[in-house]
């Protein structure tokens, strides 16, 4: 079966990203936005979706990182909504609970790939940590996790819900988010033999 697979190449006075994603994969990544953190979390949602993802990102980070997480986020929506095509054949909601180490961060997320895009968001101490900095060189402002997704909600056209039930570790809170995105995306992507056409009464999503 013809493996699912897209690219995206965005490019604007603030950013150049070129991204290349592809479904069916193993969990591939090769990832560069200038900001290591970043990095980490996007290979993190590779490995734990199956997809295979390359990011080559530059951007004016010496400014701020947020223009560069939020198109990137963009881009990996667009990339979504090229390689699932009409979405025939897959089971469309994909949803995750994932614990993250002695600190109990959880993030609960539930996806729908509806085409209609929306972004539900609840932290539980988000209000603490949203403005703590991560990385070497405290590049990664905790709230642009919220930004990321707000722009990968909108092009990926669907609705995510995320739930941060618990958890005082900056750091766990943001790898647990990433993780649970990335097993709900892996759940929603899949094909299932069963789904005949589109999966929606509709005909059409």
């Amino acid at each position: 079966m013809k493996k699912r697979s897209a690219k995206v190449v965005r490019n604007t006075a603030e950013t150049q990203i070129s991204l290349a994603l592809t479904i069916d994969g193993s969990g591939k990544s090769k990832v560069s936005t200038g900001i290591p953190f970043f990095d980490h979390m996007l290979t993190l949602l590779a490995k734990h979706s199956l997809c295979d993802l390359t990011v080559i990102a530059n951007g004016d980070v010496d400014v701020d990182a947020h223009h560069t997480v939020e198109d990137i986020g963009i881009a990996l929506g667009q990339a979504f909504v090229k390689a699932l095509g009409d979405k025939r054949g897959i089971r469309r909601y994909g949803w995750a609970l994932v614990p993250m180490d002695e600190t109990l961060a959880q993030a609960r997320i539930a996806l729908d790939f509806s085409n209609r895009p929306f972004l539900v968001f609840e932290g539980k101490n988000w209000s603490r940590i949203a403005n703590v900095s991560l990385g070497r060189k405290k590049e990664f402002r905790v709230g642009l996790v919220k930004e990321f997704l707000q722009g990968f909600a909108n092009e990926a056209r669907c609705n995510l819900h995320v739930d941060v039930l618990r958890g005082d570790e900056p750091h766990h809170v943001v790898e647990a988010i990433f993780k649970a995105l990335a097993k709900a995306l892996d759940m929603a992507c899949q094909r299932d033999p069963r789904v005949k056409g589109v999966p929606s009464t509709k005909g059409k999503l």
